[in-house]
């Protein structure tokens, strides 16, 4: 169904990457870093850090980074390889949102010493969220081969969970559930199972077409927070695949009683509504597409819903609109081309439709709506072409076959007008009583002697 692909994009472009290395950073309000907080000094260590430092990390502690600053620029200067002050700064750098300056203290940090933990998952999840993945993953997977130390295994474990997110599939990418499967399993041999992991490996099974399990991980999440945004849509998104439709319906209606006006949750309910043909899913994606005009997904959920409720005028609008943006997409080209047809501007039409065909020579739908549209401008030898082509990518049907028919009739082809005008009755069955008249009346005269 084309709406469920639709709402595929559609639930993605809401999203965004709400899930992704986002979240890494999204607890920090602008107030820490995503990587690992620097050590509290400890001053009956006789090998730790200079007084320089332990100063500097205190000022860390309490976010005073002017102060953490003023420490620990004069230290490096003069002592530029001391690898903890580099990660210190580097996490300085990184609180303040100044990414390009922290990531090169991390670097520095890593030469100074590629043993540290702390400094290469550190700087693979600063890497991760820039969106640097092929940067980001030897940083976070030589993390996965050092030892914690002091930091514990749930500091490896972080980097286990932040190499899963780089392995599974995101808009656009391929990704890899099974990798980021086998991630996520070595992150819980080190730390217990959180809620995020049980989001990842719901959506992973999903990925991978296991909608049964990724729906009871989402139960589970549910159960403990009812008000679960990612489980509500999870969920729901599992049970559209399922096209479980009223069941979704419930679960949305549930959810967005909590959490009102939610835009993904909206966009699910009217994806379900619409797959039930309830009239209800108009309203509500119009309202989604005035708080998201320019949402290309919502954009064109709308325009297909309107088109189904009969609008094809209001409908050509709003597909006029993304062909603006996107004049050589086919399937916008196809869905303009149909409500043209709609409102009888065949020749519009035809020009569309060919359009399409010029783009993608093997679109049987762009064949099947030129040998329809020219049949309606009076153009057989174009249908018949049309039909040919078609022909080489799509299986006949009753309708194709009444074409074949009346375009050989129109050219006074007699033999190919009966054949086909047989076929058309074969295969009509009942369907096509005003086709099926004309088409004996056709054949009485086509075969008198």
């Amino acid at each position: 169904m084309v709406r469920i692909a639709l709402y595929v994009l559609l639930f993605g472009s809401l999203l965004g990457g709400a899930a992704g290395f986002g979240q890494e950073s999204s607890s920090n309000s602008g107030a820490q870093p995503a990587g690992v907080v620097p050590e509290a000094p400890n001053a009956a260590d006789a090998e730790g850090p200079s007084a320089e430092v332990q100063a500097a990390e205190a000022a860390i502690a309490g976010s005073d980074w002017k102060t953490a600053e003023a420490r620990l620029d004069p230290w490096l200067a003069a002592h530029p390889g001391d690898a903890r002050a580099l990660f210190d700064a580097g996490y300085v750098a990184d609180a303040q949102n100044r990414l390009d300056d922290a990531a090169g203290l991390y670097r520095r940090a890593v030469a100074a010493n590629p043993k540290s933990l702390e400094a290469h998952l550190s700087l693979g999840l600063l890497l991760a969220r820039q969106g640097k993945t092929e940067e980001a993953r030897p940083e976070l997977t030589a993390a996965t081969t050092l030892e914690p130390g002091e930091a514990g295994p749930a500091l490896k474990a972080r980097a286990w969970r932040a190499l899963a997110k780089l392995d599974r599939p995101e808009p656009g990418t391929s990704g890899d559930t099974t990798a980021a499967s086998n991630d996520l399993l070595e992150a819980l041999k080190l730390s217990p199972e959180t809620s995020a992991d049980t989001l990842l490996a719901a959506s992973l099974a999903e990925q991978a077409g296991q909608y049964d399990t990724a729906e009871a991980a989402y139960r589970r999440i549910l159960e403990k927070d009812t008000k679960s945004e990612a489980a509500n849509t999870g969920l729901a998104h599992v049970l559209i695949r399922k096209k479980q439709y009223p069941e979704a319906e419930t679960v949305l209606r549930t959810a967005l009683g909590k959490l009102p006006d939610d835009p993904a949750l909206t966009a699910q309910l009217a994806t379900v509504l619409a797959a039930q043909d309830k009239a209800e899913a108009l309203p509500l994606l119009q309202k989604l597409h005035a708080s998201h005009p320019d949402d290309v997904a919502i954009t064109r959920m709308l325009a297909e819903v309107m088109t189904e409720a009969g609008d094809a005028a209001g409908s050509d609008q709003l597909y006029m609109k993304l062909l603006a943006a996107s004049p050589v997409d086919p399937e916008l080209l196809l869905a303009h081309g149909e409500n043209l047809v709609r409102q009888g501007r065949f020749a519009e039409a035809v020009a569309v439709f060919d359009k399409v065909t010029q783009i993608d020579p093997t679109s049987g739908d762009g064949w099947s709506g030129v040998a329809f549209a020219a049949s309606r401008t009076n153009q057989p030898s174009v249908t018949l072409h049309a039909l040919t082509a078609r022909s080489k990518y799509l299986p006949e049907n009753a309708s194709t076959y009444f074409l074949w028919a009346t375009s050989y009739d129109a050219l006074r082809e007699k033999a190919q007008a009966v054949a086909y005008y047989h076929h058309f009755l074969d295969s009509a069955a009942g369907k096509f009583p005003n086709q099926e008249w004309q088409a004996r009346q056709r054949l009485q005269l086509l075969e008198k002697k």
